[in-house]
């Protein structure tokens, strides 16, 4: 027993329990509402990783994040159907396309500080959503963009065919992506890079006496927070295969804000965690139409109260504690 609570205890194998049970969901799911749910789990915790990113580490409140995931939606359904390119090469030009954009948007909205850059990212997020509504020849408008194609199928060797027009084929490439989101989140939290973050999110003018250009260091924590983001709007458009103009608005912003600050702002694991709260908590409360609102709001509330680290801080902060108790 001690020999498996050791184990457990080890980040690094439970990581490896995790993604060898998620591998296995599509093979015990045998619900295609459920898989549908899992797949939207896996594309929104994508969303709310690279948004604690910026927020969580740089300590920057980014209100434009469903703008940004729109952007990487629409273009990569605008590449795919307008220019018949496939799948892969439009994902990697839509992250491009995005994080120009966003490039552009942060130089001038990331000299501000506090609540006047969240405020700038904001209205930027109207404007997307105005420009998906209503420029028609581009976007479809209100009437938005379908029969857009799922990623063509990968040959793997010993003659296995991947089809992502399956419910299993798509949900194993956003976990796929997930993984790699997670993977290179990590690699950056725990770089050099990560550290000039985190710096900047404690003190701004500390952290420019040292030598580190604060200015730079924003914009790179944006862009890269808005590359990955696009990865998550082109799977979305590839999954569900039609997008109108509010998957881009200002509620998709909020909906990936509520996933990181419930789950625990500036943690790993976190963003998921408060993914699949919410997303589980949407489903059961869908009866409720939109007084799920009122529901999401009491929720974060309780957690702003209760645990303003999020969940993930919550647990960190009673395990100090019971550890500082055994002393």
């Amino acid at each position: 027993m001690n020999t498996l609570l050791k184990l457990l205890s080890n980040r690094w194998t439970l990581g490896l329990i995790v993604i060898a049970l998620v591998c296995l969901v599509p093979i015990v799911i045998t619900s295609k509402y459920w898989m549908h749910v899992f797949i939207l789990i896996l594309i929104w915790s994508i969303a709310a990783l690279s948004l604690n990113l910026i927020m969580g580490y740089t300590g920057q409140a980014n209100l434009a994040h469903g703008g940004f995931f729109g952007i990487g939606a629409y273009a990569t359904a605008l590449l795919m159907l307008k220019l018949n390119l496939g799948f892969w090469p439009a994902l990697l030009l839509a992250a491009l396309i995005t994080s120009v954009v966003g490039f552009l948007i942060g130089l001038p909205t990331l000299r501000t500080k506090g609540s006047y850059f969240a405020i700038g990212t904001l209205c930027f997020n109207v404007i997307v959503f105005i420009a998906a509504e209503r420029w028609e020849s581009l976007t479809g408008g209100a009437r938005g963009v379908i029969g857009i194609p799922p990623p063509s199928p990968i040959s793997l060797p010993f003659g296995i065919v991947v089809k992502f027009s399956t419910l299993s084929g798509m949900f194993y490439l956003s976990f796929f992506l997930l993984l790699v989101t997670l993977f290179i989140k990590y690699r950056i939290v725990h770089s050099l890079v990560g550290r000039s973050f985190m710096a900047v999110r404690e003190s701004e003018d500390l952290t420019s006496s040292i030598g580190i250009d604060t200015m730079k260091t924003k914009i790179i924590s944006f862009v890269t927070s808005v590359f990955i983001v696009s990865l998550s709007g082109s799977l979305y458009a590839v999954y569900i295969g039609f997008l109108d103009p509010e998957i881009a608005s200002h509620h998709v912003t909020f909906e990936v804000l509520l996933f990181v600050v419930l789950g625990g702002i500036g943690t790993i694991a976190g963003p998921i965690i408060g993914t699949i709260i919410v997303t589980l908590l949407g489903e059961m409360l869908h009866f409720l139409e939109a007084f799920r609102l009122v529901a999401y709001g009491l929720v974060l509330v309780l957690v702003i109260i209760f645990m303003p680290q999020g969940l993930m801080g919550g647990i960190r902060s009673l395990q100090q504690k019971i550890a500082a108790r055994d002393m």
